[in-house]
């Protein structure tokens, strides 16, 4: 089956795109207000705006987070369905504290993430996030802890607005404070670089310099490669790949390359094709890679085959064949995908209990059934599994014969 999203996992913040003059809080109002909450220190502050600034605190690049146990089905104990209804994986959200509960970390380590009104009658409220790696424990007693982004990415039901928005707010989140923990000097002259305008940019400290930096982005082309004659697509294995998974054709951008010219790079590189035609389909920011990359933007392509034989390179990939529309089609299981979230949904519920078992984010994705099928593609919080599932049941946009030769 075809999963259709309202947005890709980590778009659609509910907390991006409000400017200064559309916000209920302005960058500069809410500066202000959390630094008197800072200052004034514990729970009067708090208490009288209690709804003025909320922090969503991160350890190792892992934001806090809070999982309740699914209440149970509502069925009558006495219903033959009783015995079989199964409760919904407990649903996870993130953790926001009050300044007063993330005591001595300095006013410019918060990031503002955004704002708006809560409810009528009530004050607008600020959002923040602030790395606390440097302090000690792994929750805050309450039953949240500290949880991998791709944890929870996995776990999140693609079918919950407010999970999904909240995915997205902590991937934005983790973006920034990565930029900010690796952009600590000016490229420029090596001078420091001080967060300003709420931390959403830095500046040189160096009066001569006072270069401006800006949060970094790293484009990353993803392409589904498509042979139109013999109605194939061309998916590819990664060495770091859990078992029977297989995925689209992917790289970054050089410098002066358009992306048409880096998909048909890319895929020349990797397993000697050469493509036509290149169209887009659609982009996701990808905020879970090393540190190293804060946040990546994946573009996504359909790109035509103009050659078939395939010469992978090893270095790149660990193989890379051309899949039937049919074979394709009973890759997208949507079982292995529905039982991923719930086992990733129970594993944060007991990460925030205290009671993690260990296991694995590969361990899990190996979900299996009576017949596992024998490959299938990354889950819809993915912009691989939209490109494999458009072409597979609905079809990419047609080549035009214009293009055949390029």
């Amino acid at each position: 089956m075809s999963i259709h999203l309202r947005a890709h996992a980590f778009a659609a913040n509910p907390l991006r795109g409000l400017s200064a003059s559309t916000a209920a809080v302005s960058p500069s109002a809410a500066t202000d207000a959390l630094r008197s909450l800072l200052d004034a220190g514990a729970g009067a502050a708090d208490a009288a705006h209690p709804h003025l600034s909320k922090i969503l605190p991160f350890r190792r690049g892992r934001p806090l987070a809070r999982s309740h146990d699914s209440p149970p089905p509502h069925v009558s104990p006495s219903s033959p369905a009783a015995a079989a209804a199964a409760p919904p994986p407990p649903a996870w959200r993130l953790a926001w504290l009050p300044p007063a509960r993330v005591p001595g970390v300095p006013s410019d380590a918060f990031v503002f993430l955004g704002a708006h009104g809560e409810e009528e009658g009530k004050e607008a409220a600020a959002y923040w996030a602030v790395d606390v790696s440097e302090s000690d424990g792994e929750g805050t007693g309450d039953g949240s802890a500290f949880v991998d982004l791709r944890t929870l990415m996995v776990a999140t039901d693609w079918r919950d607005k407010d999970a999904m928005g909240d995915l997205a707010i902590a991937g934005h989140a983790r973006a920034l404070l990565e930029w900010h923990s690796t952009a600590k000097f000016c490229g420029a002259c090596g001078s420091r670089a001080v967060p300003a305008e709420a931390g959403r940019r830095k500046q040189c400290s160096n009066e001569s310099c006072k270069k401006r930096i800006y949060p970094r982005v790293d484009p990353v082309v993803i392409m589904l490669v498509i042979d139109k004659e013999n109605d194939r697509a061309l998916l590819s294995r990664q060495s770091r790949f859990v078992p029977r998974m297989w995925s689209c054709l992917a790289g970054f951008i050089e410098p002066g390359e358009s992306l048409e010219e880096a998909v048909r790079r890319e895929t020349w590189e990797e397993t000697g094709i050469q493509v036509g035609e290149v169209i887009y389909h659609s982009s996701q920011p990808w905020p879970v890679g090393p540190s190293t990359m804060p946040c990546q933007l994946m573009v996504g392509f359909f790109a035509y085959a103009k050659s078939l034989e395939i010469h992978v390179d090893k270095k790149e990939l660990e193989d890379a064949q051309w899949h039937s529309r049919e074979n394709v089609k009973k890759a997208l299981t949507f079982a292995e995908y529905e039982k991923a979230q719930r086992t990733n949904a129970l594993k944060v519920n007991q990460i925030c209990k205290g009671v993690e078992k260990g296991q694995s984010i590969s361990a899990d994705l190996k979900v299996e059934s009576e017949e596992p099928a024998p490959m299938f593609v990354p889950g819809p919080y993915a912009i691989a599994h939209h490109l494999i599932s458009s072409w597979a049941f609905e079809g990419a946009p047609k080549a035009r014969s214009s293009f055949s030769n390029l």
